[in-house]
């Protein structure tokens, strides 16, 4: 990568070098017509433009079938299908607005190219032309923005309705904790200046809070399949950004005020991992690490996949190892893992 750098800061240097030296040629006061485009110069950028048309759609061609399998698979989230549907709906709006425009513009660039004793015909105005560039593209974004809004509004709406699961996710330099509410499904009340560390009070827990006694600190989300989670987010110290890519959710954790966010996941762990999309990708992945294994390079053992949360925000320089696993299970297996995990008043009284 070094090597990538200094190389491409030598080319960048030569090429300044380069324009210096025709900058100072240009400031010579010269009767010279060398510099003035021909008709050989005009032909030729002509078929310049055209050539370099073919290479911009066979470019995306390939980018399409090439890359296309990057993609992120189906949404796992109830929400996430209306999201891929307005992304879909946009992208083939630019790209078909994208193919035509750049045809115009380099056959255009051909046709009309500059020829001795051609003259261009120039009109001062086309009310016409002028409405339908201007009406079409303004129906097009109004549209793509009144649905959008009407996304958001939902996705955004966040209420107790249906019983929600509520947790909090607690973004800190370079780990994220998950709080689940408890039976009262209630978080109990927390501020930064009560973190204690001596005392496991990781996330400054008001320990007077009768609704803080049964909240649950764990570093792995699980999360029931068809149940309405209520994500609550607060950062320790900068801002970090949860962003969960699977269920197409994220939202800041601003330090000094909570944040919120809400979806219901639809597809379990294990089902997502017989989709089709993902078999391809660990398939694909572990052949990579078989053949870095082979080569002696470590963290090459088999993959498999899992939900993540990530953080999206560059927040220091372990930022891209900032992610905890999430699980989404039926609604049994959930209720018997949480069973299992300790409140924090047990954690509180195991450390006394």
């Amino acid at each position: 990568m070094t090597t990538l750098l200094i190389l491409t800061v030598l080319v960048l240097v030569a090429i300044a070098i380069w324009q210096m030296t025709k900058i100072f040629e240009l400031s010579q006061i010269k009767a010279d017509d060398s510099q003035i485009a021909n008709d050989r110069d005009n032909r030729y950028n002509s078929y310049l433009l055209m050539v370099f048309l073919v290479f911009i759609y066979a470019i995306t061609i390939f980018s399409f079938w090439k890359y296309g399998k990057f993609l992120l698979p189906e949404a796992a989230s109830e929400h996430g299908g209306d999201y891929d549907d307005l992304m879909l709906v946009s992208f083939i709006i630019i790209f078909i607005v994208q193919a035509i425009t750049q045809f115009l513009l380099h056959y255009y660039g051909y046709k009309y190219r500059g020829e001795e004793g051609k003259k261009a015909l120039f009109f001062a105005d086309n009310n016409l032309l002028e409405a339908v560039w201007t009406i079409i593209p303004v129906i097009v974004l109004a549209g793509l923005i009144l649905w959008g809004l009407y996304t958001w509004t939902n996705i955004m709406d966040i209420n107790d309705e249906d019983d929600p699961l509520v947790i909090e996710l607690y973004a800190q330099q370079f780990n994220w904790t998950a709080r689940y509410a408890g039976h009262d499904n209630v978080l109990g009340g927390a501020n930064v200046r009560m973190i204690d560390i001596d005392k496991a009070n990781i996330l400054g827990l008001d320990e007077a809070d009768l609704n803080a006694s049964d909240d649950i600190l764990v570093k792995e989300l699980h999360l029931p399949v068809g149940r309405k989670v209520n994500f609550k987010m607060r950062s320790q110290d900068v801002l970090h950004s949860a962003y969960m890519p699977h269920f197409r959710a994220q939202m800041n954790c601003v330090p000094g005020m909570t944040t919120e966010f809400s979806f219901t996941p639809t597809i379990t762990t294990a089902d997502m991992r017989l989709n089709p999309d993902v078999v391809d990708k660990v398939k694909r992945t572990n052949a990579i690490r078989a053949e870095k294994a082979a080569q002696g390079i470590e963290n090459s053992d088999p993959w498999e996949f899992d939900y993540v949360l990530l953080c999206n925000k560059i927040c220091g320089k372990s930022h891209y190892n900032m992610q905890m696993k999430i699980i989404v299970e039926e609604e049994e297996e959930y209720n018997k893992w949480i069973a299992e995990q300790q409140t924090f008043a047990q954690t509180m009284a195991s450390v006394q």
